[in-house]
């Protein structure tokens, strides 16, 4: 059916659709990692608690290229204070785990549904666009998980205004932190694709992007700011610097949709 063809009630009915086989997709997938326990949170979510994580070796080696010493050996341990927050807690990782697996199908299915209203011409630059926004997406994961996260939790975990105060790191303050940064890392690398989206459209353009780029900085800090959950300017540093990046490749694809049009 065209989607010129369609009655507002036949769009709401496409959007059920759309939305139930995502929550059947989501939900099959969250019971299988519930089912992973032990490679989700050993082998994965915990490994940054320690100092063998594959940041700080990378780190280790490459300060040895300079003969400069490692970085301090660091353990953290984490403690539960409630009766309920460790299975609670595995459930709402499944369904962290199952969203990040199902996005590129959730991509499409937004496709799907978007495309009948579209225009031939349109089609072709937002289905490009869907195409890379699973990559973007994972790219943000990984850099979160990766790079913002680690070294956030190496400084915030073994700082302390003295000795005689040793740090107890709940695991729901541990996770919650993870989550959102590695989630938010993920959705806000989609800034290049609506870049891509918009200037194609005509609404942004390279020039206004420079031209506002001092404005921009100030608002990605702040949205940095809103990103950390423990708002200390460590994690608003790490996160800061990535959302530049991010900005800057914008410019340079709406350059690209410019040169396009």
């Amino acid at each position: 059916m065209a989607g010129g063809d369609m009655t507002f009630w036949d769009h709401i009915d496409e959007l059920r659709k759309v939305l139930v086989r995502s929550a059947v997709v989501l939900f099959v997938l969250m019971i299988v990692a519930f089912f992973f326990k032990g490679f989700i949170f050993d082998t994965v979510l915990l490994a940054p608690l320690s100092s063998d994580f594959i940041l700080y070796r990378g780190l280790n080696s490459f300060l040895a290229l300079f003969a400069l010493p490692p970085l301090e050996k660091f353990n953290i341990e984490l403690i539960n204070i409630e009766m309920t927050a460790q299975f609670f807690i595995h459930i709402r990782i499944s369904f962290y785990v199952a969203l990040v697996l199902t996005m590129p199908y959730l991509f499409y299915e937004i496709w799907t549904f978007v495309r009948p209203a579209l225009y031939d011409n349109e089609k072709k630059v937002i289905r490009g666009s869907f195409s890379f926004a699973g990559i973007l997406f994972y790219t943000g994961v990984l850099v979160g998980y990766l790079l913002v996260f680690p070294l956030t939790i190496r400084f915030l975990g073994t700082y302390q205004v003295s000795e005689s105060v040793p740090n107890q790191i709940s695991l729901n303050s541990y996770i919650g932190m993870l989550t959102s940064l590695v989630l938010v890392m993920g959705i806000v690398f989609e800034m290049p694709i609506l870049a891509a989206v918009l200037s194609r459209f005509g609404i942004i353009t390279k020039e206004l992007m420079k031209k506002y780029r001092r404005h921009a900085i100030v608002v990605l800090v702040i949205l940095a700011a809103v990103i950390t959950p423990s708002g200390d300017p460590v994690t608003l540093f790490f996160v800061s610097v990535p959302l530049y990046l991010l900005y800057e490749l914008s410019i340079l694809v709406a350059r690209r949709g410019e040169v396009a049009e």
